[in-house]
């Protein structure tokens, strides 16, 4: 059974390992089903590492708790049908092409504990869930070359004539001409360190961990209600739920967000909309049966990541702006890793920050983004 960290443990955790802060309080999912070419590419390449991992890594027999319970986007509102069926016409376009257009009566077919209401869905089997503490851990263990300062704060850049020559920690000064700004929610602080202000803000979301009950199907999809913007899924014979709050603020970055104590009340009326039996599972749950954690979404303006080198700052590379998590971290770090060694050339990154400048922004089409302004 996989090991769900009380808040306490949570937070007390967060000075002293790898994967404490915002990647372990993510909802740990994965999907192919991006519209933008870039962000389908991300995905499939970093789905492929997920299913070989221990391949990968070289770690033999190394397990990531991988799960294939599917995506299932939904919707109730018949002026969303069609939306539904473009949408997984454009998952089609990019190569993602398992994802299926459900109608309302086939989805209660495959799931008839969901609300009748249902109009539409989109679907793959393939997508799914793993643990984003061992895939962090995994990656760890493999880099066997690699020095991992815990308990150490960094604290500024150094530059010189030729670019980047150091990083000032608390514990003293590393010597070195290539930095990555891979500082999830700080990496709006790390930029302006090289006197960069990039164009991303931070957002906290919230997720639940409901203890098991017989109630909750073991074997169900990732539901994601697109009307309300609300999300569950199985976990441990209970589950893992959230909401994108649509009064939810653009925030600073935190070490440590908070949970809000109605955060589980709110979240379980919007889950029960489409999914009943939550109504059910509420008559029979004790404080003690829901933990909440906080994390950090990081949005760029065209809810895109930013991966490569930054014009006029030799050295220094950005691999940040994740609000879709870790799920496309493996073949982010790829990218970073080609175009810091000239495997591959700034012009065929598209997600490079120049982009903006270029007019070569690719407009959001993805479902449950989670941007709200």
């Amino acid at each position: 059974m996989r090991k769900i960290l009380t808040p306490e443990q949570f937070n007390q955790e967060t000075a002293d390992a790898l994967s404490t802060l915002t990647t372990t309080a993510s909802i740990e999912s994965f999907r192919a089903q991006f519209t933008e070419p870039a962000m389908a590419a991300l995905a499939k390449e970093s789905i492929d590492v997920w299913e070989n991992f221990a391949q990968v890594t070289g770690l033999e027999g190394y397990e990531i708790d991988l799960h294939h319970g599917g995506y299932l986007f939904l919707t109730t509102e018949e002026e969303m049908v069609a939306d539904f069926k473009a949408t997984v016409a454009a998952y089609h376009k990019v190569g993602v092409t398992d994802s299926e257009y459900l109608t309302g009566d086939e989805i209660l077919k495959r799931w008839p504990w969901l609300n009748p209401e249902i109009k539409a869905g989109a679907f793959r089997a393939k997508d799914g869930w793993f643990s984003a503490h061992e895939v962090t851990q995994g990656f760890a263990r493999a880099a066997d070359h690699a020095r991992f300062y815990v308990r150490t704060q960094a604290t500024g850049i150094e530059t010189d004539a030729k670019g980047v020559c150091a990083v000032i920690t608390d514990r003293g000064r590393i010597n070195t001409r290539v930095v990555v700004n891979a500082a999830g929610p700080f990496a709006i602080n790390v930029g302006r360190w090289v006197g960069l202000d990039l164009p991303i803000y931070q957002m906290r979301r919230q997720r639940v961990f409901v203890a098991p009950h017989p109630k909750i199907p073991r074997d169900a999809p990732l539901i994601m209600d697109v009307d309300n913007e609300s999300y569950w899924r199985p976990e441990t014979g209970g589950a893992l739920l959230g909401w994108h709050d649509p009064e939810e603020l653009k925030s600073d970055p935190m070490e440590d967000p908070q949970g809000d104590w109605d955060f589980p009340a709110f979240t379980l009326e919007m889950c029960s909309r489409l999914s009943p039996f939550w109504t059910e599972v509420v008559d029979d749950l004790k404080q003690e049966d829901l933990s909440v954690y906080a994390g950090q979404y990081v949005h760029a303006s065209d809810d895109q990541p930013l991966i490569g080198p930054v014009s006029g700052i030799p050295g220094f590379y950005l691999n940040c702006a994740y609000w879709p998590g870790v799920m496309l971290s493996a073949a982010a770090g790829r990218w970073t890793c080609d175009l810091i060694t000239g495997k591959m050339k700034p012009e065929d990154n598209p997600l490079r920050l120049s982009r903006f400048e270029e007019g070569l922004t690719t407009a959001p089409g993805a479902f449950m983004r989670g941007r709200h302004l």
